[in-house]
């Protein structure tokens, strides 16, 4: 349980970093500071886990591969952070075209980072939150 805990915090941690670069090179949000990031990288986290959760597991609906499923996957992905921006202070996003822009720039951070460090920089997190259930 606590290595579990350890590694979502890492998780969050690192996906309010790339939040706060992606804010800070203006590519579809804007962060007013770190600490607004950090609430972003737990509140996203909590909203695609959801989003997760409600197509997947209750739904039954899966985007599978290929260009159809990475778009899909990009859209839902521009849907969490609309989401978000209307439970964080300090965090926003410019309407759907922003948000698919934020997107686009959050996974090419992420997998910037994670080909700099020996960590996974997935910044959904959906994997850590769905063990917990």
């Amino acid at each position: 349980m606590l290595n579990w805990l350890l590694s979502a915090v890492i998780a969050v941690v690192i996906y309010a970093v790339v939040i706060y670069i992606v804010g800070r090179l203006n590519l579809g949000l804007s962060v007013a500071s770190f600490t607004s990031a950090l609430i972003a990288g737990a509140v996203i986290a909590i909203v695609a886990w959801l989003v997760n959760w409600l197509l997947v597991d209750v739904l039954n609906i899966t985007f599978g591969g290929g260009f159809l499923g990475a778009i899909l996957n990009l859209i839902v992905a521009a849907v969490v952070l609309m989401i978000a921006d209307r439970f964080v202070t300090g965090y926003s996003v410019n309407g759907f075209v922003g948000a698919l822009i934020a997107a686009i720039a959050i996974a090419v951070v992420a997998w910037l980072i994670g080909l700099i460090l020996p960590i996974d920089a997935n910044p959904t997190t959906t994997m850590l939150l769905s063990a917990l259930l």
